[in-house]
């Protein structure tokens, strides 16, 4: 059983609190799980439902029968989409309504629900306020104020903390055989974030994509130079998305293909169109979350750039997350007074907060960028 822990580094008092649920120890019936992007959310939702599902004979077949999220007795709604769409909530309720075919329970697992409209979360609340007696929902997001006081009231949390990069470097060596070393840069560059992390360990391209975000940035001289720059970080995110999704993408169309009985290269049936051209709408919509989601990723690492540079300028002596351009940072602190950075740094999560909002990231992008000009004589102190 302790295997079905290991993903999940730094969150001893998490994993105490769903383990002892588990054995019967303050079971709810609705579950939140909290914490920071890469905190391992989805992680522990997993590894609880396993214990809930999983009888002292059968630990093996449940362990990965939820790996394959195929388990009789557990039921998923995951999007890459904006919004989890109403349809699909009102489809989880029903099923949630089942007895049990084979296990203890039944375990319904929302990832991403902050991802709910008011509406879409009013049809939650529904079931989260009768459930049947052996049916447990667990939802995952990134804080509790992501979802309507009136669903929060009738959930118990579990908080999860941002793991230390030393927990992220030694569960990246080991899981990944990655060096240490590198696997702390890695973890270090992520700010501790497990999937990214997994990522610049493992991934030349995602590592040469931030290099060159970081470039940019502190090459930006004028107002041509932001626009211009702004293009290319949404280029380089649109890359990244493309990598992300694109293998995903082609394997969901070859099963779908297959489920529906068309042989490899064959011609689709007029009659199962319908079908393949729903998947291609849903791969769209992941597309354009995954855009917006590496355009942030870009953002945070820029933060964290900026972060830097003001922890120099102000004489800090804390360990920078971009060690590795340390002689960038520290001319780049030399090149700008502290105000400057900080006024940057409020850009930046001004530009974040514009994209969330759906304004053009172009935009958003240009005005961010602009305030990130740094001129070699005029800027130095």
């Amino acid at each position: 059983m302790e295997a079905i822990w290991d993903e999940l580094t730094g969150q001893a008092e998490a994993i105490g609190t769903v383990r002892a649920a588990a054995a019967g120890d303050g079971l709810a019936h609705s579950w939140l799980i909290t914490g920071p992007p890469g905190s391992g959310r989805s992680t522990l939702a997993y590894a609880f439902a396993t214990e809930l599902l999983a009888r002292p004979d059968d630990l093996a077949a449940t362990t990965a029968q939820v790996a394959a999220r195929t388990h009789p007795d557990l039921a998923v709604l995951t999007t890459e989409a904006v919004i989890i769409k109403i349809e699909d909530v009102r489809r989880l309720v029903a099923a949630s309504q089942y007895s049990p075919a084979v296990g203890r329970y039944r375990v319904m697992i929302i990832e991403d629900a902050d991802r709910m409209t008011e509406r879409t979360s009013n049809v939650l609340l529904k079931a989260l306020e009768e459930p049947p007696e052996r049916t447990i929902w667990i939802l995952c997001a990134p804080s509790e104020a992501d979802l309507l006081p009136t669903i929060r009231s009738r959930v118990r949390t579990v908080r999860l903390r941002v793991p230390s990069v030393d927990d992220v470097a030694e569960l990246i060596s080991r899981r990944d055989g990655i060096s240490l070393p590198e696997a702390t840069r890695a973890a270090r560059e992520a700010q501790a974030h497990i999937g990214m992390a997994h990522r610049l360990a493992t991934d030349e391209l995602a590592r040469t994509r931030r290099r060159r975000t970081m470039e940019l940035a502190l090459g930006i001289r004028s107002v041509s130079g932001a626009v211009l720059g702004a293009a290319e970080l949404l280029e380089i995110a649109g890359q990244d998305a493309k990598h992300i999704t694109e293998e995903r993408d082609a394997q969901e169309r070859e099963q779908a293909l297959r489920s529906l009985g068309v042989e490899p290269g064959g011609t689709v049936p007029p009659a199962l169109r319908a079908q393949i051209k729903a998947l291609e709408e849903e791969q769209k919509r992941r597309a354009t979350r995954s855009l917006r989601d590496g355009i942030d990723r870009i953002l945070v690492d820029l933060l964290s750039l900026y972060r830097d540079i003001l922890l120099q300028q102000l004489g800090v002596g804390l360990e920078p997350v971009n060690l590795a351009i340390y002689g960038e940072l520290a001319a780049a602190a030399e090149r700008a007074t502290p105000a400057q950075t900080l006024a940057t740094l409020d850009a930046i999560s001004e530009a974040r907060t514009r994209i969330e909002g759906n304004v053009a990231p172009a935009l958003a992008l240009e005005a961010m960028l602009v305030t990130a000009i740094r001129r070699e004589a005029s800027g130095a102190r």
